[in-house]
């Protein structure tokens, strides 16, 4: 018993010690990363890393873990380690780990469906959130008295996180069992852009009255979804946030842990938000090479001088266009975006020859209407598409100031 508390207590002060690391390691010189993204700032310590504070909220019972790859407490050496298994060393009880799109290590397709299993490190039983069961069941949620829920987010409306944070929101609320969220930056926190969604449109790359460039980080936007009653019913969860230190949405850094299989750098986080809209389209946005999100091309594309073949890889097994020459645009050494780029997909669909065939309906899911695709059909200047975004954006910016926890 006495070997017990101070091993318990060593490990304590270790990590209340590696709580004063920072978010991550600057970018050297020779990084393959996004040549406009700066040096981190050093001192931002995120959620994780702030174990003095949530600790003695998980003393004396059962967790839950929603994770992933990202899911860690960085070192000062600029090492890290993963969330489950630094609390495991401290003894806290964690009885399940939930695992969102792309799985617990993080290394399957967009879209492919995740199974329970296993942990083979830790043994602890992994419950898939991501395919036919989104929201945990209250069977699975059983023996559970408090939820963490521990994601690097990319502050893009369809990217799936968020709609996972949904879910596990839904369920706790509906079970009773509060949500402990340790926040994290959002990489594209700096601006907000895009349309609203219409809810006739919601689907699981789209869940909320929000742009598709939402300027929040998972905490923030974890606290808009309980105060604006988006649950169903208009539950509420018991919600607590452990805030990042000195992060504010102008900060600039990198991400030491690509979030997802198809977002490997700081340029493809960038471009994102903008590139994404090609999912809808016959247009290839990169999967299936090393530049994902980074270069966008297809067989229609003619009279372009860049052109690659997707191949299957890591993160997509079937990129669409396998095995074609896609002619299309590189833009990896494209400047940092701080607003949607609407001109990729106004001039890819005006050097497609069969307009028809340019459009498929998972477009007004990640575009959250009609109108997009319709202003696009129409002709209309990217100028002319945005102008028509600002009332929604400025009611969506009023709205948002409620949650902020950031400046």
């Amino acid at each position: 018993m006495h070997l017990n508390v101070l091993k318990n207590t060593v490990l304590l002060f270790v990590f209340i010690m590696i709580s004063c690391g920072c978010l991550a390691k600057p970018i050297s010189k020779n990084s393959n990363t996004n040549h406009s993204i700066i040096q981190n700032d050093s001192t931002i310590i995120v959620g994780a890393n702030r174990t003095q504070d949530y600790l003695p909220l998980l003393e004396g019972k059962k967790i839950g873990i929603v994770a992933n790859q990202t899911s860690v407490i960085f070192k000062t050496d600029d090492g890290f380690t993963h969330l489950v298994d630094s609390l495991l060393q401290l003894d806290v009880s964690i009885t399940k780990v939930f695992s969102p799109e792309h799985g617990f290590r993080g290394t399957a397709d967009a879209g492919e469906v995740v199974k329970d299993g296993i942990d083979t490190k830790t043994k602890l039983p992994i419950v898939s959130l991501y395919g036919s069961n989104k929201k945990p069941t209250a069977n699975q949620l059983k023996n559970i008295d408090l939820l963490i829920f521990d994601i690097q987010d990319v502050g893009a409306r369809f990217y799936t996180y968020i709609s996972t944070l949904h879910y596990v929101m839904e369920a706790c609320a509906e079970n009773n069992i509060p949500v402990l969220i340790l926040d994290r930056p959002n990489p594209n926190g700096r601006y907000i852009d895009g349309p609203i969604l219409e809810m006739e449109h919601k689907s699981f790359v789209g869940m909320h009255p929000v742009p598709v460039v939402h300027g929040m980080t998972i905490g923030e936007y974890a606290q808009m979804i309980n105060g604006e009653r988006w649950l169903t019913n208009k539950v509420t969860c018991e919600l607590t946030v452990i805030k990042m230190e000195h992060y504010t949405h102008d900060s600039l850094y990198h991400l030491p842990i690509k979030p997802s299989p198809n977002l490997p750098n700081d340029q493809s986080i960038n471009l994102y938000p903008s590139l994404c809209f090609f999912e809808g389209t016959n247009v290839n946005a990169g999967r299936g090479t090393n530049t994902q999100f980074q270069v966008y091309g297809s067989p229609f594309l003619k009279n372009q001088t860049f052109s690659y073949t997707p191949k299957p890889n890591d993160g997509a097994k079937h990129p669409k266009h396998e095995g074609k020459l896609c002619y299309g645009v590189d833009l990896t050494n494209e400047k940092q975006l701080n607003q949607i780029n609407l001109a990729y997909l106004i001039k890819a669909y005006q050097a497609t020859a069969n307009k028809t065939e340019f459009f498929n309906a998972f477009f007004t899911k990640l575009a959250g209407s009609k109108k997009l695709q319709k202003q696009i059909e129409g002709n209309l200047s990217v100028t002319e598409i945005k102008q028509s975004w600002k009332t929604g954006l400025d009611a969506y910016k009023k709205m948002r100031k409620k949650y902020v926890l950031y400046n």
